[in-house]
């Protein structure tokens, strides 16, 4: 079928005229009327006047109308006009910003390739046959065009608007009256109630902070007749719809899973999620491990501080205070291990709450709020195109409700580049998409599916599986093909229109001149899109407006969000057979924010707040997931896990859900800790026990609201100094009215004098700030049980979702101009908080401040992976962002101790360990020398190794192997993981870690800004050597403290033999006591050192030779220039002369 008419209204439409009869108000005899007939399929059709002529005789036949009053469900022309104003905004890209007017450029092509989803922008589709009109027809969700007439005269958007507006709706073809108006089917789903009349009109507004009163559908008037709608309608009244089935109707073929009413209320409640506390066998040893070690620590400390080193007491004063230093350290890291906690989700009672017929949701829809995916990028030549296109694909194909996962991609440099890139990731994602779903593919990044060593046809049992893997597999590597062409592909059109525009305009200056002798026409070299186009964005060759800090804001719609109602494929949508299986596709929307000189754009955390405020505007999903361009959806119910634990009971109290980060690519011995287990498996699991892990930026999925800067409900004091999970602690009343606020911020109470205020904080969009609490109702987890506070009534999210028209997208682009946040609270106390190179840490402390908790979830399969960097250079420069960041946090307003009284003591204590841990490699340098200097001085830190000293240290050190020991029994690390987290500990302490110091302290003294340049991605492609990187050495000034420390260690102990040996008394003691010691800084610095090598075999030889002969001629020298007492000779035969 070539094209689709528009299907009768639910009130039997047919031919309109009116009758004589009617209008004298006689009630005619009844005539008999043929409204419809039914198909070979059992159909019913709408009966066109040919079949009337037919079947029925001029007498039996006249035209007949049925007017209808609108109801909530039944909106003449809305529906038609929407579905095409939204098809009109998916094929346009929408500018603007700072001074400019915003344009919608519809766009017929957006790449070179041919786009092929009904729902991508630039599909194909017929023209309009209007006469000078180039645009598209109306195209339904399966792509088909959709024609208002039924003689199929093909027309576009606008022109079918002007023809209903100002030509009194006459089909421009057949020259008749358009007859129909509404074109979607029949639908099933319960409406909610409207709001009751006679509210206020701020009662309206907060109308969703009552669990009472509906909130999804817009206020009606009063004299509207509810009872009517429930005859009328579907609407939802009481217990399920007005008119319930009996029990026992439910039982027929394929409704038998749906329960029937008397089950359902006899149902027990389950919660979604559970703790798994830690084995007190493995806890109450470490705990007391800990407090031993402690004990141990204070008793050695005060043993050194009176027992001084007389002969050297500088050497013993500067270990000493090192010592101190550490122990505190030390306890600042290990108090908040106090309370680790394992939890667990329960997936199938997800289902059954949310996706399963009940009283409130008869007819099963996804009850499920919203979802909003961030990906963040902003360098396409450091992060490679194809590594963002996969983690688009990945989230894509999540399972997830399509119609409620909407994907954000952020691009920070405005990239033509990275633009294309995401258009050919939606145009493969139609084939992509389906096949996961088909055969439940995991992962579902198809660089990463591919590449499994791996059996690919374990588990299979579908026999078109191998044959739809190869020719999946044959799509892929060809679009990874095209992706890698386009920046070529782009600078060859960008020379070619730019040839064209040269010739015109020397054409245009010859036509003016006359045979005169014409100069060079200099033309801005411009980047063109594939429509033949200026890219408002970035230009490959920067020029005024088009450069990466200096471009007008853009918003394209590349999937036009899903129609609510699964569609099923069959044998013609595709390459392969792909019946039964949806193949809708999520929404997926490019943006780039505004950029201009002389507007701070606040890196990454300004980027991310301009997404959120641009997909409150377009989606409104009640929660956030944040990625990185180079981490992609390894598990693709991931989002399931993370809901759990939102929608469970006091999940309105959760401000987010971190995943932990895990990473491919990564040597197998981990040199340089990349994966970072101790930190994600250990500290995290421990933080989870308290008020909730730390936010790491990435891999966390938000809630809206919490974000927005809003306080939780039934907020808590905590006393200084207790600890939850060990002690008691006196809870404050909390009284009925705050337990159940929804939006509260600060101290104040008035939610009417909040929302009054909210354009000071969120800026003057009124469509951004009534968004609020429509994301905070839907954000509520289900009132399912009297235990469940702040809750929301089942089958409140199952209505149809809103529209997108052109005027959000519209009002979209003004949110991300560079001029919204001024005279805002954003980025100060609203959203990702600016002013560190770590907003991640503080976005997230900022959350605890106010009293939120947050959850770890780590899940049996990795929710999420992505990509280290392997390279010692890149991994010291990582840690060195991250170090800096935390100097900034120790001397801001930030700092764990100003904090609240809403955060935990523990809580505050780890926050204060992360602003204050870089600090320790002062200390920590210091203490590496020491071992060389006590060598070449030929003292010790204590004046004898006496056995009270050797008894302190093998206690601390036993102590800290056991607690070593049970803390990899409980977080499920490795020995050999923890010794390499050791190891780096302090590579890092003794190179970016000072510098972090000094940046920091260069920042609050002198004001000197700190820049960093993006960390390289991996492209993933196939090279020799998967670890290729790991051996390449580039140099950094931050190489040079651990050189050094390696080098004097080295020295010191060649001087430190050869006194000893060439000693009239040796001192055997003192030897060992130092040589002992640099071992020691040395076993640490090992991987350090085997980074420096590079390649095993690639040193020569000669190096470690030199090297050799280096220390062994300076350790000589050393000697005899300052031999041992009364000895003036070397063996007695050489005298340095």
């Amino acid at each position: 079928m070539a094209s689709k008419s528009f299907k009768a209204s639910r009130s039997s439409l047919s031919n309109s005229s009116d009758l004589p009869d009617l209008q004298h108000g006689k009630p005619p005899l009844p005539p008999h009327v043929t409204f419809q007939r039914r198909t070979s399929s059992g159909r019913y059709v709408n009966y066109s006047r040919d079949d009337l002529d037919s079947e029925l005789s001029s007498s039996d036949y006249m035209n007949y109308m049925v007017h209808l009053p609108p109801t909530p469900d039944n909106q003449p022309m809305d529906s038609i006009s929407q579905k095409v104003e939204e098809q009109y905004v998916s094929s346009s890209l929408f500018t603007g910003g700072f001074n400019s007017v915003t344009r919608a450029h519809l766009m017929d092509k957006v790449i070179e390739s041919e786009a092929n989803h009904p729902q991508m922008a630039g599909a194909k589709g017929s023209s309009c046959a209007i006469p000078g009109c180039d645009a598209k027809v109306m195209s339904d969700e399966r792509g088909i065009d959709i024609v208002p007439c039924e003689c199929d005269f093909k027309i576009c958007r606008d022109c079918y608007l002007d023809a209903v507006k100002t030509g009194d709706g006459i089909c421009p073809g057949c020259k008749e009256q358009y007859k129909v108006t509404d074109w979607e089917e029949a639908n099933d789903r319960p409406l909610p109630l409207p709001a009751p009349a006679g509210m206020s009109r701020m009662e309206r507004r907060l109308s969703i902070m009552k669990s009472t009163k509906s909130v999804l559908v817009r206020s009606h008037t009063s004299d509207f007749d509810h009872n009517r709608w429930l005859f009328e309608t579907k609407g939802t009244y009481g217990y399920g719809n007005a008119i319930w089935p009996k029990e026992g109707e439910f039982v027929n073929g394929k409704d038998d899973d749906i329960m029937e009413p008397s089950e359902l209320m006899n149902k027990p409640w389950r919660p979604l999620t559970r703790k798994l506390k830690i084995p007190a066998a493995i806890l109450s040893p470490y705990r007391l491990l800990i407090v031993v070690r402690f004990v141990v620590l204070g008793l050695f400390l005060a043993w050194r501080v009176n027992h001084p080193n007389n002969d050297a007491v500088w050497l013993w004063g500067m270990s000493v205070v090192c010592e101190i230093w550490f122990a505190f350290s030390w306890i600042l890291d290990q108090l908040p291990k106090l309370c680790p906690i394992n939890r667990a989700t329960d997936l199938g009672v997800l289902k059954d709450k949310f996706e399963t017929p009940s009283p409130g949701n008869p007819t099963g829809r996804s009850d499920l709020p919203g979802v909003d995916m961030f990906v963040s990028t902003a360098d396409p030549e450091k992060e490679p195109p194809l590594v963002t296109a996969n983690t688009i694909l990945s989230i894509l194909a999540a399972d997830y409700p399509v119609e409620k996962l909407a994907c954000y991609v952020s691009d920070d440099g405005g990239a033509l580049l990275t633009f294309e890139a995401m258009a050919e990731a939606a145009s493969f994602a139609n084939l992509w998409v389906p096949f996961c779903r088909k055969h439940n593919i995991e992962p579902r990044n198809p660089e990463s599916y591919f590449n499994l060593k791996k059996d690919p046809y374990k588990n299979k049992v579908k026999q078109d599986f191998v044959k739809d893997r190869r020719r999946v597999k044959r799509e892929y590597d060809e679009f990874k093909v095209r992706i890698n062409s386009l920046p070529e592909s782009i600078r060859r059109r960008s020379d070619a229109y730019h040839a064209r525009e040269e010739i015109k305009a020397m054409k245009q200056q010859r036509q003016k001149t006359d045979d005169e002798p014409v100069e060079n026409v200099k033309i801005p070299k411009a980047t063109w899109m594939a429509d033949g186009t200026h890219w408002p964005g970035t230009w490959l060759n920067a020029g005024p407006e088009h450069s990466k800090g200096d471009h007008a804001g853009i918003i394209q719609v590349m999937l036009k969000p899903p129609s609510d109602d699964p569609l099923h494929g069959n044998n013609e949508d595709g390459v392969f057979d792909l019946t039964d299986v949806d193949i809708r596709l999520p929404m997926l929307v490019y943006v780039s924010r505004e950029k201009r000189p002389g507007y701070d754009h606040n890196k990454k955390a300004g980027a991310m707040n301009a997404l959120v405020r641009a997909s409150a505007i377009m989606s409104n999903g009640a929660f956030i997931l944040n990625l990185d361009c180079d981490h992609y959806v390894y598990n693709s119910q991931a989002i399931r896990e993370g809901m759990c634990f939102m929608m469970d009971r006091g999940g309105d109290r959760l401000c987010y859900v971190q995943f932990p980060q895990r990473f491919e690519g990564i040597d197998p011995s981990d040199r340089y800790a990349n994966r970072n287990t101790v930190f994600f498996d250990g500290n995290m699991r421990a933080l989870d026990g308290l008020q909730g892990p730390m936010y790491v930026g990435t891999g966390c999925l938000f809630r809206r609201v919490a974000l927005y800067g809003f306080d939780p409900p039934r907020a808590k004091e905590h006393q200084s100094g207790c600890c939850s999970c060990c002690f008691g602690r006196k809870k404050r009343n909390v009284n009925t009215s705050e337990e159940h606020r929804a939006l509260r911020r600060g101290d104040s109470d008035d939610e009417e004098m909040i929302l009054s205020l909210a354009p000071k904080a969120f800026g003057n969009s009124a469509v951004l700030i009534d968004s609020i609490p429509v994301a905070e109702f839907q954000g509520r987890p289900l009132a399912d049980h009297p235990a469940v506070k702040n809750g929301r009534p089942p089958g409140a999210l199952t209505i149809p979702r809103e529209h997108l028209d052109a005027s959000t997208v519209a009002e979209a682009i003004s949110v991300i101009s560079c001029w919204y946040e001024e005279k805002t609270e954003w980025g100060q106390r609203v959203g990702w908080i600016y002013g560190s190179v770590t907003e991640d840490v503080v976005t997230g402390y900022r959350m605890h401040n106010r009293g939120w908790k947050s959850v770890y979830c780590v899940t049996k399969r990795d929710a999420f992976r992505g990509t280290a960097p392997i390279n010692l250079t890149d991994r010291l420069h990582q840690v060195l962002r991250w170090a800096t960041g935390s100097v900034e946090i120790f001397f801001s307003r930030n700092n764990a101790l100003l904090s609240s009284s809403k955060m935990k003591f523990l809580q505050k204590i780890a926050y204060l360990n992360c602003g204050i841990y870089p600090f320790t490699s002062i200390f920590l340098i210091v203490y590496c020398f020491l071992p060389a200097l006590s060598l070449f001085s030929g003292q010790f830190i204590v004046q004898t190794l006496n056995v009270t000293f050797l008894v302190y240290l093998l206690t601390i050190t036993v102590t800290l192997c056991m607690l070593a020991v049970l803390e990899v029994k409980w977080s499920g690390i490795e020995l050999e993981e923890w010794w390499r987290n050791e190891q780096f500990w302090l590579i890092g302490g003794t190179s970016a870690h000072l510098a972090a110091v000094l940046q920091g302290l260069l920042k609050v003294v002198a004001g000197i800004e700190i820049s960093f340049t993006l960390t390289s991605k991996s492209a993933g492609d196939e090279d020799d050597d998967d670890f290729g990187d790991l051996y390449l050495v580039k140099w950094t000034s931050l190489m040079i403290p651990p050189i050094t420390i390696m080098m004097v260690n080295l020295i010191a102990i060649a001087v430190g033999f050869s006194r000893t040996i060439y000693s009239v008394i040796p001192q055997w003691s003192r030897l060992i006591g130092g040589v002992f010691f640099s071992f020691w800084v040395l076993a640490h610095l090992y991987p350090f050192a085997k980074g420096l090598m590079g390649r095993r075999g690639r040193t020569p030889t000669i190096v470690f030779v030199w090297s050799g002969l280096i220390a062994i001629t300076i350790s000589l020298l050393w000697v005899a220039i300052n031999p041992p007492a009364g000895n003036t000779q070397i063996g007695g035969s050489f005298q340095f002369p």
